[in-house]
């Protein structure tokens, strides 16, 4: 087992177990009287990270509603304090995180099942160097016990489509027994962080307390464009803007929040010149009993087939799904987009082409864009998107732009490659687990690995192009995945969908 040890132990939390219990142990009696709102602990909480003597009795408020062994497995949206990066999430490398209270195991399976759908980096530097994921570990210890964790720092979204995107691959694991937790500090006030419009004193601390509860009234409403213009507006120094904007993005509608309880430095410090603010929520959101499976995605299937929809699904999937015409208008859309950017430097709008679209191709799907060259046929870029979370025309228009200049295999195209390129679009259906890897099949089947932290995925033309069969195609997966060829025969999770593919002449 590789650990990943607290690097904020002795500094932030004492580094010795019996003085943190008892630290822990003085906060709760301190709130006895008003522990326990609820009947059932909070599916969500939001919660500080400064140091222990600044942050844990307001953490305490939301910590002292769980009870004990109720969640087998605890999602941390942390912010980035130290690394500037977007459109990601970074997970340890490490399969555990020691803290004086001893090891949590880290759910990389999880992990890999949210790398599926956005992109996942695995960085040990990153996460030792964070405190934000850090000053969480040992709270959830001391009201939980067991767990597994899933720690994701999280950095920028560049647009709203990414951001819908990581909340639909965090979805995939906020299911029963799970606990999302938002690891935030609320606002940070005076000329040390840059951010001190109300002047100072009690007064100013007053002013910034109603900017802060009406940033969690936008939160309470799950309304993220209201909380983030309140914060445009104000400027206020929420450090953990961006967490909070995921999880908006990936709870069901109707979850119920509540403030357990606000508070600032000032009443440690006395410092009301420069004084940070803290705050702890509880949301109630009752998750799905489970993540779905091939038979309920099959019934889904039927289900819709009955109602007389045209969403394909599975074996529905056939040459025939799209007409002639809108497989044109697709591999149009992804040649314009494409085009435009290389002759402006800029991205078209992503509803650039919501005229044309027709009924089937505004159904969500997931899909990969392919550029081939045309002169000798070598690949010149490929991405994707498994998760069916936008609809298709969009998602074609965007993984177009992705596979032209953001593919890592390759330099960003030029114009002078423009002409001999060819594209290749695959709609595929939504993927579904499978429990062994013989039932993948060849030809039908696109595919995913995942183990150790690491994932691949082949479309399902891929095999049937180079002539390999089943147990072939799984060892490049491996490989591709950065694992050894043969270690998709134990201990690999496989997801299996299909695809409908079509290209330019």
């Amino acid at each position: 087992m590789s650990r990943l040890n607290s690097s904020i132990a002795g500094s932030w939390y004492p580094a010795d177990a019996a003085e943190l219990r008892e630290m822990l142990d003085r906060y709760r009696a301190e709130i006895e009287p008003e522990e326990r709102r609820e009947e059932a602990s909070p599916d969500i909480l939001i919660l500080p990270h400064a140091g222990y003597i600044y942050s844990a009795r307001t953490a305490m408020y939301g910590i002292s509603q769980l009870r004990r062994n109720a969640f087998r497995r605890v999602v941390i949206l942390a912010p980035s304090h130290r690394s500037a990066f977007a459109d990601r999430l970074i997970a340890p490398e490490v399969t555990a995180l020691g803290t004086p209270l001893g090891d949590i195991p880290v759910d990389t399976e999880a992990i890999d099942r949210v790398g599926s759908v956005f992109p996942v980096s695995r960085n040990n530097l990153v996460h030792a160097a964070e405190h934000a994921t850090q000053i969480e570990y040992p709270l959830l210890q001391y009201a939980l016990g067991e767990f597994r964790v899933v720690p994701f720092v999280v950095g920028d979204f560049s647009s709203e489509g990414e951001l819908d995107r990581a909340g639909a691959a965090l979805r995939q694991i906020l299911e029963e027994g799970t606990l999302l937790v938002i690891s935030s500090d609320f606002t940070h006030y005076g000329q040390r962080f840059g951010f001190a419009p109300f002047g100072r004193g009690r007064a100013a601390a007053r002013q910034v307390r109603e900017v802060d509860l009406q940033a969690f009234d936008a939160i309470r409403e799950g309304d993220c464009a209201k909380f983030e213009t309140l914060l445009d507006r104000t400027c206020a120094t929420i450090c953990g803007r961006n967490p909070i904007r995921l999880m908006l993005h990936c709870i069901p509608k109707g979850t119920r929040f509540e403030l357990l309880h606000y508070s600032t430095s000032i009443e440690e410090t006395g410092d009301d010149s420069d004084f940070v603010c803290y705050l702890c929520g509880a949301g109630y959101a009752a998750w799905p009993a489970k993540t779905q499976t091939a038979q309920t995605l099959a019934a889904q299937k039927t289900a819709t087939a009955s109602k007389g929809a045209v969403a394909p699904a599975g074996a529905e999937m056939n040459e025939e799904y799209f007409s002639e015409e809108e497989r044109r208008t697709l591999l149009g859309m992804a040649r314009r987009s494409i085009e435009h950017a290389l002759r402006t430097g800029r991205v078209l709008p992503e509803d650039a082409f919501q005229a044309e679209a027709t009924e089937k191709m505004r159904k969500k799907m997931g899909c990969f864009v392919t550029l081939n060259r045309r002169s000798d046929g070598s690949l010149r870029g490929c991405i994707g998107e498994i998760e069916p979370y936008r609809p298709l025309y969009r998602a074609v228009t965007a993984r177009a732009i992705d596979a032209a200049f953001r593919d890592p295999r390759f330099r960003p195209m030029s114009m002078a490659e423009w002409g001999d390129v060819k594209i290749e679009i695959s709609a595929l259906t939504p993927a579904h687990p499978v429990s062994s890897w013989r039932e993948i099949e060849i030809g039908r089947h696109g595919m995913t690995l995942s183990k150790n932290g690491r994932m691949a995925v082949f479309l399902p033309q891929v095999a049937p192009e180079q002539g390999w069969d089943l147990e072939t195609t799984l060892s490049h997966l491996a490989l591709k995945a950065g694992l050894r060829a043969d270690d998709w025969r134990e201990g690999a999770s496989f997801t299996v969908f299909e695809a409908i593919v079509f290209h330019e002449a």
